[in-house]
């Protein structure tokens, strides 16, 4: 009688596969995250498959078009011309791959409050097409108990699968920061966390094969937690550099000379810099993630709600600023020109997502000001959640005769590629929130206005 066949099991297959490079690393949604994770994997020599809602997207990846400006089409073009790369907007085809790594969007309500709309839909549409042998990451930032109480429930709807033994389950936050040129998904250390030993084993291993260091965590509510005390200490620290920015501008004080002088100091101090309110897609959401799940246990996080009305108010802050440069010039804001400099969220890439130049912009439009923007990186608005009406907008050219027709410039992103002196030079009034005109405004009293 002929012996039965030896099977391995789903968990051994998977890290057989892993190992051998030959998983196929799927990677659903294809945006400031999930593209830099997609070619993080594909440079590793792992086959990779993009899933995206939008068609765009897919079909720029297929030929090799850049859509996100700092990624640069080297990118795009490895990815486009690899035979070890496809893309879809097909989630149909998940079963192809062997671990599925979620990087969707986790937004915020109108009434703050989390909207998880994006990874409940990919999770019950993942579902049908889920096999055994399979590794489910979530990414996205979101409140501790999301991976156990919302995504495993609806990953298993009508699937038979079991967590730990068919299907392996585990949350590893993203910690892209678009444009940094010293640190990108291969370097960054990852954390990872699992409810079960084998979800937590196939999970490492997997980060393991592409990244510097991997940093494991005992549940998937600690890595959960992880991501938002790490923007939470971001958002707090900004929030007391933006109030120290107030006050000290009342003292005649400048907030950039006292933070230079600070973080001279070897220990103790982080340096955090002011502006005119938060954007991108941690800063301004992810604390309100636990605001949010905090109340279900009876407590009020006040320090974060502080720290979000703090960093809220600097935008007003800002705008006021403005108004009052104008009237000193014996100029009402109601018909003025004003250009709104820097689009993008922060310097030199082009991500407006959350970019409190927005707020600005509905801001003074709402007083009556004629309002238009300048951004190197962003040439027009993108589609946003929040700001549909501004999408397609273009920034207004750079030169000399278009930039003088305005009564004044905001300065709200640092660009390095903007020509401030040509600035101060052209405009008769410069308010700037970044401090990179703190040193010209000896030079041009009256002209340039700190805010």
């Amino acid at each position: 009688m002929a012996s039965a066949p030896i099977t391995q099991s789903p968990a051994a297959v998977l890290e057989r596969r892993i190992a051998e490079r030959t998983a196929c690393v799927g990677v659903v949604g294809l945006g400031y995250v999930g593209l830099p994770l997609l070619h993080a994997f594909h440079q590793a020599g792992f086959p990779v498959l993009g899933f995206d809602i939008d068609p765009a997207k897919v079909e720029a990846l297929r030929a090799g078009r850049p859509y996100i400006r700092h990624l640069g089409a080297a990118v795009m073009e490895e990815l486009a011309g690899s035979d070890r790369c496809d893309a879809t907007t097909d989630l149909a085809r998940a079963g192809e791959a062997d671990a599925l790594l979620l990087c969707v969007p986790t937004p915020l309500t109108k009434h703050r409050e989390p909207d998880l709309s994006y990874v409940e839909r990919t999770a019950r549409d993942l579902a049908p097409h889920l096999r055994p042998g399979q590794l489910v990451v979530l990414e996205s930032t979101t409140y501790p108990g999301t991976t156990t109480e919302l995504l495993v429930p609806r990953l298993l709807e009508g699937t038979g699968l079991r967590v730990g033994e068919s299907l392996f389950v585990a949350y590893s936050p993203e910690r892209e920061d678009p444009g940094n040129p010293h640190y990108g998904p291969r370097s960054i250390p990852k954390v990872v966390g699992a409810d079960d030993p084998v979800s937590q084993r196939l999970a490492e291993a997997l980060y393991g094969a592409v990244v510097a260091q991997v940093v494991p965590v005992s549940s998937s509510r600690a890595a959960e937690a992880v991501k938002l005390l790490e923007n939470i200490f971001r958002a707090v620290n900004i929030a007391l550099v933006n109030e120290l920015k107030i006050v000290f501008h009342r003292m005649g004080i400048d907030v950039f000379e006292v933070i230079e002088a600070a973080k001279t100091k070897p220990f103790g101090f982080m340096a955090f810099y002011p502006g005119p309110g938060l954007g991108g897609h941690c800063i301004p959401i992810d604390p309100f993630y636990l605001t949010w799940k905090a109340r279900e246990y009876g407590l009020y996080t006040r320090f974060i709600e502080l720290a979000g009305e703090v960093n809220t108010a600097v935008t007003e802050y800002v705008v006021g600023r403005v108004v009052e440069a104008l009237n000193a010039q014996g100029k009402p804001v109601k018909s003025s020109r004003i250009l709104l400099l820097g689009l993008a969220y922060k310097p030199d890439i082009d991500d407006t997502r959350e970019s409190p130049t927005f707020v600005v912009w509905d801001r003074l439009e709402a007083l009556g000001a004629e309002v238009a923007y300048y951004d190197p990186h962003v040439p027009v608005v993108p589609p946003t959640r929040e700001h549909p009406h501004r999408a397609g907008v273009p920034s207004v050219p750079w030169d000399e005769a278009t930039l003088r027709a305005f009564d004044a410039a905001v300065v709200l992103t640092h660009h390095r590629a903007v020509d401030y002196d040509a600035l101060v030079t052209w405009l008769p009034l410069v308010i700037d929130s970044r401090g990179v005109l703190r040193h010209a405004a000896a030079r041009f009293p009256g002209k340039v206005w700190a805010a």
